[in-house]
């Protein structure tokens, strides 16, 4: 199947490299010409232009996926290439876009017969090798057209073992996909994903810096322990319920430096934390782990300790987030 993808970043070069080595064929553009000429090495098809993408797709409908930070970049990029494309063409935006953007835009889309899906996407940059859960947004027959597209970038079922009573629900799911309902679902499921993470995340932190705090002066001197946190990431690992791909990074941060020397603790917040919050003061849904996730975010940026690098070291670990100071 044809793809153009716009955005040759972390993730959407990445994503690129997937479809392709699924055999489908990957237009590519990005502002940066270096990163266009090394997908073309790879086997994509680099334009120079949006005009030139879309002009090299030769499949109807045309499917473009933009692959761009959320915002004035993201919003400009879909405005332009509406202006290029042909009724029944679909735009999908697969970076972290709010779902009330998503929600106008599919509505302003509409208006010329554009089709308009977003995709909540996970995995960081390992997904290349994977593999991405999606969480897609958008109208039935648009993301119908696009599972071979999703089937390649997703996981697939692994060696997870199956859930019982799985049997009437969706088996996409199963693989690492879902369509979550119209136009803004998908990234309004992938912000609740963040919400989630933020305060995954802020407890394994947290219970880090008790450990390494264990041995402080404050304490009696028969009641301090010089713990191991590395070995402690690792043994729990293995068997704990408190497993997870967080914890795995964590392991990884802490074996390669244990004290956490490399980072400051300046945590930055990419926006789907504050949205979901935000969501929460919507629905009157209490949400007191995430909304203190987010918070404690903001005092990183003052303060720091043990817990800010530990969050510091997972957010680089999974998505090659370096701090900003």
């Amino acid at each position: 199947m044809q793809i153009g993808i716009v955005g040759l970043g972390r993730m959407g070069g990445n994503i690129a490299k997937r479809l392709m080595r699924a055999g489908h064929d990957v237009a590519v553009y990005d502002i940066d010409a270096n990163a266009r000429a090394a997908l073309g090495s790879e086997g994509a098809r680099p334009a120079e232009t949006l005009e030139a993408l879309v002009a090299s797709l030769t499949e109807s409908p045309r499917a473009i996926w933009v692959m761009l930070p959320a915002g004035k970049i993201t919003e400009g990029t879909i405005a332009h290439l509406s202006s290029c494309v042909d009724p029944g063409d679909i735009l999908i935006d697969g970076g972290n876009s709010y779902y009330k953007d998503d929600i106008r835009r599919a509505a302003e889309l509409q208006k010329t017969g554009i089709r308009y899906v977003d995709v909540g996407t996970s995995g960081g940059v390992w997904g290349l090798e994977r593999g991405y859960c999606l969480m897609i947004g958008g109208e039935k027959a648009a993301v119908d057209h696009l599972d071979p597209i999703f089937a390649a970038l997703a996981p697939g079922k692994g060696e997870i073992e199956e859930t019982p009573n799985r049997g009437s629900l969706d088996p996409r799911a199963e693989q690492g996909y879902i369509h979550a309902g119209p136009a803004g679902a998908g990234h309004f499921v992938k912000m609740v994903h963040n919400g989630i993470e933020y305060g995954m995340m802020q407890a394994y932190a947290e219970g880090f810096n008790i450990l390494e705090s264990k041995n402080a002066e404050v304490l009696p001197p028969g009641e301090r322990f010089e713990l191991n946190v590395a070995d402690i990431a690792e043994v729990w690992r293995r068997g704990s319920v408190v497993t997870s791909w967080l914890l795995d990074l964590s392991a990884i941060a802490l074996a390669k430096d244990p004290k956490l020397e490399a980072f400051s603790g300046h945590v930055a917040d990419s926006g789907e934390g504050r949205w979901t919050v935000e969501a929460a003061i919507e629905e009157a849904v209490p949400a007191e782990v995430l909304t203190a996730a987010l918070f404690t975010r903001f005092r990183s940026r003052q303060e720091h300790n043990f817990a800010e690098k530990m969050l510091s070291a997972m957010r680089l670990g999974f998505g090659g987030h370096k701090e900003q100071n």
